[in-house]
Protein backbone atom coordinates (compact mmCIF):
# COMPACT_ATOMS: atom_id res chain seq x y z
CA UNK A 1 0.00 0.00 0.00
CA UNK A 2 1.39 3.69 -1.00
CA UNK A 3 2.04 6.20 1.79
CA UNK A 4 -1.58 7.47 3.14
CA UNK A 5 -2.21 11.11 1.76
CA UNK A 6 -4.99 13.28 3.26
CA UNK A 7 -6.01 16.77 2.41
CA UNK A 8 -8.38 19.06 4.80
CA UNK A 9 -9.54 21.73 2.07
CA UNK A 10 -11.14 24.28 3.65
CA UNK A 11 -13.20 27.50 1.45
CA UNK A 12 -11.92 30.75 3.21
CA UNK A 13 -15.75 32.28 3.00
CA UNK A 14 -16.25 32.09 6.96
CA UNK A 15 -14.83 31.23 10.08
CA UNK A 16 -13.69 27.97 10.64
CA UNK A 17 -16.61 25.72 11.81
CA UNK A 18 -16.19 23.10 14.46
CA UNK A 19 -17.36 20.81 12.06
CA UNK A 20 -14.35 21.78 9.55
CA UNK A 21 -12.33 21.37 13.09
CA UNK A 22 -13.55 17.90 13.39
CA UNK A 23 -12.79 16.88 9.93
CA UNK A 24 -9.66 18.40 9.93
CA UNK A 25 -8.82 16.23 13.06
CA UNK A 26 -10.02 12.95 11.66
CA UNK A 27 -7.91 13.28 9.18
CA UNK A 28 -4.81 14.53 10.58
CA UNK A 29 -5.07 11.59 13.42
CA UNK A 30 -5.51 9.20 10.22
CA UNK A 31 -2.34 10.58 8.64
CA UNK A 32 -0.25 10.53 12.20
CA UNK A 33 -1.64 7.04 12.54
CA UNK A 34 -0.27 5.64 9.31
CA UNK A 35 2.83 7.51 9.15
CA UNK A 36 1.08 9.41 6.36
CA UNK A 37 1.15 13.08 5.19
CA UNK A 38 -1.54 15.41 5.91
CA UNK A 39 -1.97 18.45 3.18
CA UNK A 40 -3.86 21.66 3.67
CA UNK A 41 -5.11 23.18 0.69
CA UNK A 42 -7.27 26.38 0.57
CA UNK A 43 -10.10 26.67 -2.07
CA UNK A 44 -10.28 30.23 -2.62
CA UNK A 45 -11.49 30.45 -5.72
CA UNK A 46 -15.26 31.60 -4.68
CA UNK A 47 -13.63 35.61 -5.24
CA UNK A 48 -16.15 37.51 -4.15
CA UNK A 49 -16.49 35.49 -0.67
CA UNK A 50 -12.99 34.60 0.35
CA UNK A 51 -11.18 37.14 2.14
CA UNK A 52 -7.73 37.25 3.92
CA UNK A 53 -9.43 37.42 7.38
CA UNK A 54 -10.66 34.41 6.97
CA UNK A 55 -7.88 32.43 5.60
CA UNK A 56 -5.89 33.85 9.06
CA UNK A 57 -9.23 32.42 11.01
CA UNK A 58 -8.67 29.06 9.46
CA UNK A 59 -4.55 28.90 10.29
CA UNK A 60 -5.03 30.63 13.30
CA UNK A 61 -7.78 27.82 14.44
CA UNK A 62 -5.78 24.91 13.43
CA UNK A 63 -2.39 26.02 15.00
CA UNK A 64 -4.72 26.94 17.99
CA UNK A 65 -6.13 23.21 18.44
CA UNK A 66 -2.87 21.89 17.31
CA UNK A 67 -3.41 20.39 14.15
CA UNK A 68 -0.34 21.10 12.38
CA UNK A 69 0.15 20.21 8.19
CA UNK A 70 2.44 18.49 6.00
CA UNK A 71 2.59 20.27 3.18
CA UNK A 72 0.52 23.89 2.30
CA UNK A 73 -1.10 25.84 2.75
CA UNK A 74 -1.75 25.13 -1.36
CA UNK A 75 -4.10 28.01 -2.77
CA UNK A 76 -5.71 26.77 -5.49
CA UNK A 77 -6.48 30.57 -7.09
CA UNK A 78 -2.23 29.80 -7.49
CA UNK A 79 -3.09 27.01 -9.66
CA UNK A 80 -5.53 28.17 -12.29
CA UNK A 81 -3.39 27.47 -15.62
CA UNK A 82 -3.47 23.76 -14.15
CA UNK A 83 -7.14 23.47 -14.16
CA UNK A 84 -7.56 25.07 -17.42
CA UNK A 85 -5.08 22.59 -18.99
CA UNK A 86 -7.36 19.82 -17.94
CA UNK A 87 -10.57 21.33 -18.95
CA UNK A 88 -9.09 21.52 -22.81
CA UNK A 89 -7.58 18.07 -22.17
CA UNK A 90 -11.07 16.82 -21.59
CA UNK A 91 -12.04 18.88 -24.58
CA UNK A 92 -10.08 17.19 -26.73
CA UNK A 93 -11.16 14.41 -25.89
CA UNK A 94 -14.85 15.40 -26.13
CA UNK A 95 -15.60 14.41 -22.61
CA UNK A 96 -16.25 18.37 -21.78
CA UNK A 97 -17.44 20.78 -24.26
CA UNK A 98 -18.12 24.79 -23.97
CA UNK A 99 -21.04 26.30 -23.00
CA UNK A 100 -22.49 29.68 -23.77
CA UNK A 101 -26.34 29.86 -21.91
CA UNK A 102 -25.82 32.77 -20.17
CA UNK A 103 -27.30 32.84 -16.33
CA UNK A 104 -30.10 34.51 -17.27
CA UNK A 105 -31.10 32.15 -19.52
CA UNK A 106 -30.33 28.98 -17.57
CA UNK A 107 -32.60 30.36 -14.68
CA UNK A 108 -35.80 30.86 -16.72
CA UNK A 109 -35.14 27.04 -17.65
CA UNK A 110 -34.55 26.30 -14.17
CA UNK A 111 -38.41 27.81 -13.25
CA UNK A 112 -39.81 26.53 -16.41
CA UNK A 113 -38.41 22.56 -15.02
CA UNK A 114 -39.75 23.23 -11.79
CA UNK A 115 -43.05 24.12 -13.19
CA UNK A 116 -43.66 21.28 -14.88
CA UNK A 117 -42.10 19.63 -11.65
CA UNK A 118 -39.22 17.93 -13.42
CA UNK A 119 -35.60 17.19 -11.94
CA UNK A 120 -34.27 20.52 -12.26
CA UNK A 121 -30.79 19.44 -14.35
CA UNK A 122 -28.98 21.84 -17.30
CA UNK A 123 -30.85 20.49 -20.49
CA UNK A 124 -27.51 19.59 -22.82
CA UNK A 125 -27.89 21.82 -25.40
CA UNK A 126 -24.91 23.19 -26.01
CA UNK A 127 -23.25 19.66 -26.40
CA UNK A 128 -24.16 19.13 -29.97
CA UNK A 129 -23.97 23.21 -30.64
CA UNK A 130 -22.17 23.47 -34.12
CA UNK A 131 -21.47 27.05 -35.88
CA UNK A 132 -19.69 29.85 -34.47
CA UNK A 133 -19.52 30.79 -30.92
CA UNK A 134 -21.72 33.82 -30.23
CA UNK A 135 -19.93 36.81 -29.76
CA UNK A 136 -19.70 38.93 -26.14
CA UNK A 137 -20.38 35.36 -24.39
CA UNK A 138 -17.34 34.05 -22.67
CA UNK A 139 -17.92 30.23 -22.19
CA UNK A 140 -17.89 27.69 -19.71
CA UNK A 141 -16.93 24.26 -19.74
CA UNK A 142 -19.24 21.63 -18.97
CA UNK A 143 -18.66 17.50 -18.62
CA UNK A 144 -20.02 15.47 -20.72
CA UNK A 145 -21.64 13.45 -17.72
CA UNK A 146 -23.10 9.99 -18.78
CA UNK A 147 -26.80 9.40 -19.33
CA UNK A 148 -26.70 5.27 -18.49
CA UNK A 149 -25.87 3.59 -15.90
CA UNK A 150 -24.94 3.70 -12.06
CA UNK A 151 -21.86 5.01 -10.38
CA UNK A 152 -20.99 3.35 -7.42
CA UNK A 153 -19.43 5.24 -4.29
CA UNK A 154 -17.91 2.30 -1.96
CA UNK A 155 -18.00 4.70 1.45
CA UNK A 156 -15.22 4.02 3.73
CA UNK A 157 -17.93 5.05 6.72
CA UNK A 158 -21.39 4.33 4.64
CA UNK A 159 -20.62 1.17 2.57
CA UNK A 160 -21.67 1.17 -0.85
CA UNK A 161 -24.09 3.78 -2.10
CA UNK A 162 -25.32 3.64 -5.77
CA UNK A 163 -26.30 6.74 -8.14
CA UNK A 164 -28.14 6.66 -11.20
CA UNK A 165 -26.11 8.33 -13.88
CA UNK A 166 -29.13 9.78 -15.91
CA UNK A 167 -29.98 12.22 -12.48
CA UNK A 168 -26.29 13.82 -12.88
CA UNK A 169 -26.22 16.39 -15.07
CA UNK A 170 -23.71 17.98 -17.38
CA UNK A 171 -21.67 19.78 -14.38
CA UNK A 172 -20.13 23.25 -15.12
CA UNK A 173 -16.10 22.32 -14.84
CA UNK A 174 -14.60 25.73 -15.27
CA UNK A 175 -16.21 28.93 -15.04
CA UNK A 176 -16.54 31.64 -17.55
CA UNK A 177 -14.07 33.48 -15.28
CA UNK A 178 -11.73 30.57 -15.92
CA UNK A 179 -12.49 29.37 -12.06
CA UNK A 180 -12.61 25.96 -11.52
CA UNK A 181 -15.94 24.47 -9.52
CA UNK A 182 -15.66 22.82 -6.65
CA UNK A 183 -15.80 19.68 -8.02
CA UNK A 184 -13.53 19.84 -11.03
CA UNK A 185 -10.89 21.75 -8.52
CA UNK A 186 -11.07 19.06 -5.88
CA UNK A 187 -10.00 15.82 -8.28
CA UNK A 188 -7.84 17.92 -10.24
CA UNK A 189 -5.94 19.00 -7.28
CA UNK A 190 -6.40 15.78 -5.05
CA UNK A 191 -5.11 13.58 -8.53
CA UNK A 192 -2.14 15.79 -8.61
CA UNK A 193 -1.43 15.70 -4.74
CA UNK A 194 -1.49 11.85 -5.09
CA UNK A 195 -4.41 12.23 -2.37
CA UNK A 196 -5.31 8.72 -1.26
CA UNK A 197 -8.26 9.18 1.17
CA UNK A 198 -10.50 11.92 1.32
CA UNK A 199 -12.70 12.20 4.46
CA UNK A 200 -15.16 15.14 4.72
CA UNK A 201 -18.74 15.67 6.00
CA UNK A 202 -21.29 13.85 4.67
CA UNK A 203 -23.01 16.91 2.62
CA UNK A 204 -20.33 15.97 0.10
CA UNK A 205 -21.76 12.10 -0.76
CA UNK A 206 -23.49 13.87 -3.43
CA UNK A 207 -20.81 15.69 -5.18
CA UNK A 208 -18.87 11.92 -4.72
CA UNK A 209 -20.50 10.22 -8.12
CA UNK A 210 -19.52 13.17 -9.85
CA UNK A 211 -16.26 13.15 -8.86
CA UNK A 212 -15.34 9.93 -9.41
CA UNK A 213 -16.57 9.91 -13.45
CA UNK A 214 -14.16 13.03 -13.44
CA UNK A 215 -11.42 11.12 -12.18
CA UNK A 216 -12.27 8.25 -14.93
CA UNK A 217 -12.44 10.77 -17.75
CA UNK A 218 -9.16 12.38 -16.76
CA UNK A 219 -7.37 8.77 -16.23
CA UNK A 220 -6.81 9.31 -12.67
CA UNK A 221 -7.40 6.37 -10.44
CA UNK A 222 -9.51 7.97 -7.49
CA UNK A 223 -9.04 7.73 -3.74
CA UNK A 224 -11.15 6.02 -1.15
CA UNK A 225 -14.06 8.24 -0.11
CA UNK A 226 -14.95 8.15 3.79
CA UNK A 227 -18.06 10.49 4.63
CA UNK A 228 -18.71 11.60 7.90
CA UNK A 229 -22.08 11.96 9.32
CA UNK A 230 -23.22 15.75 10.59
CA UNK A 231 -22.70 17.12 14.08
CA UNK A 232 -26.11 17.92 14.97
CA UNK A 233 -27.73 20.06 18.52
CA UNK A 234 -28.49 18.29 21.45
CA UNK A 235 -32.31 19.13 19.51
CA UNK A 236 -31.14 16.85 17.08
CA UNK A 237 -30.99 19.62 14.64
CA UNK A 238 -27.85 20.98 12.24
CA UNK A 239 -26.15 22.63 14.61
CA UNK A 240 -25.87 26.61 14.28
CA UNK A 241 -25.32 29.66 16.01
CA UNK A 242 -28.50 29.02 18.08
CA UNK A 243 -26.78 26.47 19.91
CA UNK A 244 -23.51 28.07 21.20
CA UNK A 245 -20.45 29.41 19.72
CA UNK A 246 -20.00 27.35 16.45
CA UNK A 247 -16.36 28.94 15.22
CA UNK A 248 -13.27 27.14 16.64
CA UNK A 249 -12.10 30.70 17.68
CA UNK A 250 -14.85 31.87 19.63
CA UNK A 251 -14.18 28.55 22.12
CA UNK A 252 -10.35 30.17 22.51
CA UNK A 253 -12.05 33.38 24.16
CA UNK A 254 -14.94 31.51 25.91
CA UNK A 255 -11.79 30.32 27.82
CA UNK A 256 -11.93 26.44 26.81
CA UNK A 257 -8.47 24.75 26.52
CA UNK A 258 -7.72 23.06 22.91
CA UNK A 259 -6.87 19.99 24.00
CA UNK A 260 -10.25 19.62 25.75
CA UNK A 261 -12.14 20.69 22.92
CA UNK A 262 -9.87 18.29 20.74
CA UNK A 263 -10.81 15.29 22.64
CA UNK A 264 -14.92 16.36 22.40
CA UNK A 265 -15.14 16.66 19.05
CA UNK A 266 -12.93 13.33 18.22
CA UNK A 267 -15.69 11.26 20.43
CA UNK A 268 -18.54 13.31 18.16
CA UNK A 269 -18.69 10.40 15.46
CA UNK A 270 -15.59 8.13 16.69
CA UNK A 271 -15.17 5.69 19.93
CA UNK A 272 -12.75 3.29 21.10
CA UNK A 273 -14.65 1.25 23.92
CA UNK A 274 -16.54 3.41 26.56
CA UNK A 275 -13.45 5.62 26.92
CA UNK A 276 -14.08 9.07 27.11
CA UNK A 277 -10.45 11.33 27.97
CA UNK A 278 -7.69 10.57 25.45
CA UNK A 279 -4.44 12.53 25.25
CA UNK A 280 -3.46 13.58 21.83
CA UNK A 281 -0.93 10.49 21.57
CA UNK A 282 -3.50 8.19 22.46
CA UNK A 283 -5.62 9.17 19.79
CA UNK A 284 -2.82 8.91 17.68
CA UNK A 285 -2.11 5.35 18.98
CA UNK A 286 -6.27 4.34 19.06
CA UNK A 287 -7.61 6.24 15.47
CA UNK A 288 -9.15 3.99 12.86
CA UNK A 289 -11.26 4.89 10.16
CA UNK A 290 -13.14 1.67 11.33
CA UNK A 291 -14.20 3.05 14.66
CA UNK A 292 -16.06 5.71 12.80
CA UNK A 293 -19.55 6.40 13.80
CA UNK A 294 -22.29 6.15 10.65
CA UNK A 295 -25.11 7.79 13.00
CA UNK A 296 -24.95 11.74 13.62
CA UNK A 297 -23.51 12.77 16.87
CA UNK A 298 -25.33 15.51 19.00
CA UNK A 299 -23.22 18.32 20.64
CA UNK A 300 -24.03 18.60 24.19
CA UNK A 301 -22.12 21.86 25.79
CA UNK A 302 -22.63 20.68 29.24
CA UNK A 303 -20.76 17.47 28.31
CA UNK A 304 -17.67 19.62 26.53
CA UNK A 305 -17.35 22.24 29.32
CA UNK A 306 -17.25 18.80 31.71
CA UNK A 307 -14.56 17.53 29.83
CA UNK A 308 -12.73 21.04 29.82
CA UNK A 309 -13.22 21.25 33.35
CA UNK A 310 -10.87 17.97 33.58
CA UNK A 311 -8.54 19.43 31.87
CA UNK A 312 -8.30 22.53 33.45
CA UNK A 313 -7.59 20.77 36.79
CA UNK A 314 -5.04 18.57 35.14
CA UNK A 315 -3.33 21.47 33.55
CA UNK A 316 0.22 23.05 34.96
CA UNK A 317 -0.96 26.05 36.61
CA UNK A 318 2.47 28.28 34.64
CA UNK A 319 0.80 27.64 31.75
CA UNK A 320 -2.73 28.52 32.61
CA UNK A 321 -1.09 31.59 33.94
CA UNK A 322 0.07 32.49 30.99
CA UNK A 323 -2.94 31.82 29.25
CA UNK A 324 -5.13 33.86 31.90
CA UNK A 325 -3.32 37.03 31.58
CA UNK A 326 -4.35 37.98 27.95
CA UNK A 327 -7.77 36.97 28.65
CA UNK A 328 -7.69 39.33 32.30
CA UNK A 329 -5.87 42.71 29.64
CA UNK A 330 -8.95 41.83 27.35
CA UNK A 331 -11.53 42.21 30.04
CA UNK A 332 -9.72 45.18 31.89
CA UNK A 333 -9.09 42.70 35.14
CA UNK A 334 -5.37 43.62 34.68
CA UNK A 335 -4.31 46.84 32.81
CA UNK A 336 -1.97 47.43 30.24
CA UNK A 337 1.83 47.25 31.30
CA UNK A 338 0.65 46.10 34.34
CA UNK A 339 3.36 43.78 36.43
CA UNK A 340 2.68 40.58 38.03
CA UNK A 341 4.29 39.07 40.93
CA UNK A 342 4.61 35.82 38.76
CA UNK A 343 5.21 33.25 41.67
CA UNK A 344 2.30 34.48 43.36
CA UNK A 345 0.12 35.12 40.44
CA UNK A 346 0.54 31.06 39.77
CA UNK A 347 0.01 30.58 43.03
CA UNK A 348 -3.47 32.40 42.53
CA UNK A 349 -4.42 30.53 39.47
CA UNK A 350 -3.41 26.87 41.39
CA UNK A 351 -6.31 27.61 43.90
CA UNK A 352 -8.39 28.83 41.62
CA UNK A 353 -8.25 25.88 38.85
CA UNK A 354 -9.40 23.85 40.93
CA UNK A 355 -12.68 25.24 41.03
CA UNK A 356 -12.77 26.56 37.21
CA UNK A 357 -14.28 24.92 34.33
CA UNK A 358 -13.03 27.18 31.84
CA UNK A 359 -9.88 30.30 31.85
CA UNK A 360 -12.24 32.96 31.78
CA UNK A 361 -13.74 31.59 35.34
CA UNK A 362 -10.33 31.90 36.37
CA UNK A 363 -10.18 35.43 35.27
CA UNK A 364 -13.63 36.27 37.26
CA UNK A 365 -12.32 34.24 40.11
CA UNK A 366 -8.73 36.31 40.15
CA UNK A 367 -10.62 39.57 39.77
CA UNK A 368 -11.12 40.24 43.68
CA UNK A 369 -7.40 39.42 44.43
CA UNK A 370 -6.67 42.03 41.37
CA UNK A 371 -7.80 45.17 42.31
CA UNK A 372 -8.47 47.80 45.57
CA UNK A 373 -10.71 48.37 47.20
CA UNK A 374 -12.68 45.46 46.51
CA UNK A 375 -16.23 45.32 45.09
CA UNK A 376 -19.00 44.26 47.87
CA UNK A 377 -22.21 42.85 46.24
CA UNK A 378 -24.46 44.60 47.80
CA UNK A 379 -26.80 41.73 48.04
CA UNK A 380 -24.29 39.83 50.32
CA UNK A 381 -23.18 42.48 52.30
CA UNK A 382 -27.28 43.00 53.39
CA UNK A 383 -27.01 39.06 54.45
CA UNK A 384 -23.93 38.58 56.02
CA UNK A 385 -22.65 41.85 57.32
CA UNK A 386 -24.91 42.50 59.81
CA UNK A 387 -24.64 44.53 63.03
CA UNK A 388 -24.77 40.39 64.63
CA UNK A 389 -21.52 39.44 62.86
CA UNK A 390 -19.47 43.18 63.66
CA UNK A 391 -18.41 41.98 66.98
CA UNK A 392 -16.91 38.64 66.04
CA UNK A 393 -15.20 40.39 63.19
CA UNK A 394 -13.33 43.10 65.17
CA UNK A 395 -11.88 40.35 67.55
CA UNK A 396 -11.13 38.71 64.48
CA UNK A 397 -9.38 41.35 63.17
CA UNK A 398 -7.63 41.58 66.46
CA UNK A 399 -6.56 38.20 66.29
CA UNK A 400 -5.14 38.52 63.14
CA UNK A 401 -2.72 41.37 63.57
CA UNK A 402 -1.11 39.48 65.69
CA UNK A 403 -0.27 36.60 63.49
CA UNK A 404 3.10 37.09 61.78
CA UNK A 405 3.15 34.29 59.28
CA UNK A 406 0.13 34.45 57.06
CA UNK A 407 0.44 31.18 55.58
CA UNK A 408 -2.82 28.22 55.72
CA UNK A 409 -2.13 26.61 59.06
CA UNK A 410 -2.03 29.72 61.33
CA UNK A 411 -4.59 31.29 60.06
CA UNK A 412 -6.97 28.77 60.46
CA UNK A 413 -5.24 28.32 64.27
CA UNK A 414 -6.37 32.21 64.75
CA UNK A 415 -9.72 31.67 63.07
CA UNK A 416 -10.45 28.65 65.22
CA UNK A 417 -9.60 30.99 68.65
CA UNK A 418 -12.42 33.40 67.19
CA UNK A 419 -14.73 30.69 67.22
CA UNK A 420 -14.14 29.06 70.37
CA UNK A 421 -14.24 32.99 71.57
CA UNK A 422 -17.22 33.58 70.48
CA UNK A 423 -19.12 30.45 70.37
CA UNK A 424 -19.99 30.71 66.76
CA UNK A 425 -20.27 28.23 63.91
CA UNK A 426 -17.46 27.89 61.40
CA UNK A 427 -20.38 28.61 58.49
CA UNK A 428 -21.65 31.86 60.36
CA UNK A 429 -18.35 33.62 60.53
CA UNK A 430 -16.81 32.13 57.33
CA UNK A 431 -19.18 33.74 54.91
CA UNK A 432 -18.85 37.37 56.33
CA UNK A 433 -15.12 36.99 56.19
CA UNK A 434 -15.72 35.89 52.79
CA UNK A 435 -17.80 38.71 51.99
CA UNK A 436 -15.42 41.32 53.55
CA UNK A 437 -12.69 40.07 51.66
CA UNK A 438 -13.72 39.01 48.42
CA UNK A 439 -17.41 40.64 48.18
CA UNK A 440 -19.23 37.82 47.23
CA UNK A 441 -20.28 34.55 48.94
CA UNK A 442 -17.77 32.15 46.77
CA UNK A 443 -14.56 31.85 47.01
CA UNK A 444 -11.74 29.06 47.08
CA UNK A 445 -10.76 28.10 50.77
CA UNK A 446 -11.03 30.86 53.17
CA UNK A 447 -7.29 30.83 54.50
CA UNK A 448 -5.71 30.18 51.25
CA UNK A 449 -7.52 33.71 50.10
CA UNK A 450 -6.42 35.12 53.21
CA UNK A 451 -2.71 33.65 52.29
CA UNK A 452 -2.74 35.03 48.94
CA UNK A 453 -3.88 38.75 49.74
CA UNK A 454 -1.45 38.92 52.51
CA UNK A 455 -1.34 40.75 55.77
CA UNK A 456 -1.89 44.10 54.69
CA UNK A 457 -4.80 43.72 52.37
CA UNK A 458 -6.32 41.39 54.37
CA UNK A 459 -6.63 43.48 57.63
CA UNK A 460 -7.74 46.50 55.56
CA UNK A 461 -10.50 44.33 53.79
CA UNK A 462 -11.79 43.77 57.20
CA UNK A 463 -11.60 47.35 58.35
CA UNK A 464 -13.25 48.33 55.88
CA UNK A 465 -16.47 45.50 56.62
CA UNK A 466 -16.54 46.62 59.72
CA UNK A 467 -16.70 50.24 58.71
CA UNK A 468 -19.59 49.48 56.66
CA UNK A 469 -21.53 48.20 58.93
CA UNK A 470 -21.17 50.71 61.15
Amino acid sequence: MSQVRVRFAPSPTGYLHIGGVRTALFNWLFARHEKGVFVLRIEDTDLERSTPEAIRAILDGLKWVGLDWDEGPIFQTQRLAIYKEHADRLIAADKAYRCYCTEEELEVRRKEALARKQVVKYDGRCRTRTGPAPSGILPAVRFFSPQSGETVVNDLVKGAVSFDNTQLDDLIILRSNGMPTYNFGAVVDDALMRITHVIRGDDHLNNTPRQILLYQALGYEPPRFGHLSMILGIDKVKLSKRHGATSVLEYQEEGYLPEALVNYLVRLGWSHGDEEVFSLSELIDNFTLENITKSAAAFNPEKLLWLNSHYMKMADAKRLAGLVVPLMKQRGVLSEGSSLDQTWFERLVKVLQERSRTLLEIVDGAEPFMTDPVTVDPEAAKKFLTEAIRPALIKLLRTLERVSVFEHDTLEAAFKSVLAETGLAMGKLAQPVRVALIGRTASPGLFDVMSLLGRDRTLERLKRAIDLIK
